[in-house]
């Protein structure tokens, strides 16, 4: 199988310890990362992605909003310089442990966290990376 992620997201699994919006968010984050720890792919979509499908029900999900758009936006720029590769829609990619290690010491550099400003996790992701990501579920 493959999941779909929006650009954000991969910034986002990085430091991703369990915390989320609501239970079932959570618990669907869970299997994600849990998929992509057994080496499932990745594709790159525009919009929601997996991670965001708890929170599509809501009455105005911040995952339509433009604010999300644009973080996307920032990551693929930013992930595409890293990587060397595109970042874009319909792109597939896997996170290996040489390209998470990669992305982790890119992150905790604050090369890859320009999409984080304004965001409401950025302290915890903070946090998480200057912890050496302790805790982390993928």
């Amino acid at each position: 199988m493959t999941v779909r992620l929006r650009a954000h997201h991969l910034l986002c699994l990085l430091t991703y310890v369990g915390k989320g919006y609501s239970a079932a968010f959570v618990a669907n984050y869970d299997a994600i990362a849990k998929r992509l720890g057994r080496g499932e792919d990745i594709l790159i979509v525009s919009g929601p992605d997996d991670i965001c499908a708890p929170l599509l029900g809501e009455p105005e999900p911040h995952c339509l909003r433009e604010s999300a758009a644009g973080r996307d936006e920032l990551a693929a720029r930013d992930v595409e310089k890293l990587l060397a590769r595109p970042i874009r829609a319909g792109a597939r990619l896997s996170l290996d442990a040489a390209t998470l290690a990669s992305l982790r010491a890119a992150f905790s550099a604050g090369v890859t966290r320009e999409a984080c400003q304004d965001c409401e996790w950025a302290g915890l992701c903070t946090t998480v990376a200057a912890g050496g990501y302790r805790d982390v579920r993928l």
